[in-house]
């Protein structure tokens, strides 16, 4: 076989690497790069129980990401829990454990991710004796995460509503804040946190979300796995809120028709009229250009005639 002469040649070098998505680049925090605004969407209005989240498109978010994370940032805190936002914050294990930090910062609910039930009880007892909720989710990989992430975002945010809805009542109104947690507060718990912005936040996609994080907290670990499940999570909410969208036109336009009923049926009847079919391919096709030399399909022609990416070549 090898004395054979080759008539052709390879156009492109090979590759024997099992395929794989591109990859995610996330630039990490600079002291010039230019950190994303925070503003509170809409996305946390209206929940299912009818909790008021509406303070928190109140409040002022221009400085709280930090700008000098690369400077100041010292490799033990990677044991504490950093605010991400003033009612979030995102730590490891270790900072749950801490009732004094609970109470200093005035947590009032802790949330566990962790891969198992029966896991991490020396934390979760510690977030009974200082805070006011304790809640768990069991994920034993990063793909089951998926799931939660709405439920999460519900979880935190009718949380933080019932605070203010009973401190309101007593006539001091205060903050509800949660801590959002795994073993390192690196992984599984970051990426928690930046699906939380996303469907919090205004405008807010998947590249925001990691920067934000990363600019609190310098140690989070985004793989490849992890960002492509967020980039998959911001693709749902974006065909959710279309889905939203085009449902709130659709109520809009039926208001507005509802008093011009009888507009409306002559512009039907008249539409009946003047409808006329669509073309099919046939009608487009002119077969009297179609006498080419290899018999190829016009349609064909114009999308392969000249095209130079062949896989092989003569010699």
């Amino acid at each position: 076989m090898s004395d054979i002469p080759r008539s052709h040649a390879r156009h492109h070098e090979y590759t024997y690497r099992l395929p794989t998505p591109p990859r995610i680049l996330v630039p990490p925090p600079t002291l010039t790069t230019d950190m994303p605004e925070l503003s509170v969407g809409r996305a946390v209005e209206g929940l299912q129980d009818e909790l008021d989240t509406s303070f928190l498109a109140e409040m002022n978010l221009d400085s709280i990401v930090q700008k000098n994370t690369l400077l100041e940032w010292a490799y033990e805190r990677r044991r504490q829990a950093q605010m991400i936002l003033p009612w979030l914050y995102l730590g490891p294990l270790t900072a749950a454990r801490d009732r004094e930090f609970l109470s200093r910062e005035g947590i009032t609910m802790i949330l566990a991710i962790r891969a198992k039930d029966n896991s991490m009880n020396g934390a979760i007892q510690a977030g009974r004796d200082a805070c006011q909720e304790v809640q768990t989710i069991e994920s034993p990989n990063f793909f089951d995460l998926i799931g939660n992430f709405s439920r999460i975002t519900n979880m935190i945010n009718q949380h933080i509503a019932r605070i203010r809805k009973s401190t309101v009542a007593s006539g001091n109104p205060q903050l509800g804040k949660v801590l959002v947690f795994c073993e390192s507060g690196n992984e599984k718990s970051a990426t928690v946190v930046a699906a939380y912005l996303m469907e919090t936040l205004d405008d807010f996609d998947y590249i925001k979300s990691m920067q934000v994080c990363q600019a609190q907290r310098f140690c989070v670990n985004f793989d490849d796995t992890i960002k492509n499940i967020l980039r998959s999570h911001w693709d749902i909410l974006l065909a959710k809120r279309a889905v939203a969208s085009s449902r709130t036109a659709l109520l809009q336009s039926n208001a507005f028709h509802n008093g011009f009923e009888q507009v409306a049926s002559h512009l039907m009847v008249q539409q009946s009229v003047t409808f006329k079919p669509k073309r099919t391919i046939e009608d487009t096709m002119d077969y009297e250009d179609t006498e080419m030399g290899d018999d190829m399909d016009p349609s064909d022609s114009l999308r392969f005639t000249g095209r130079d990416v062949t896989p092989f070549q003569d010699s």
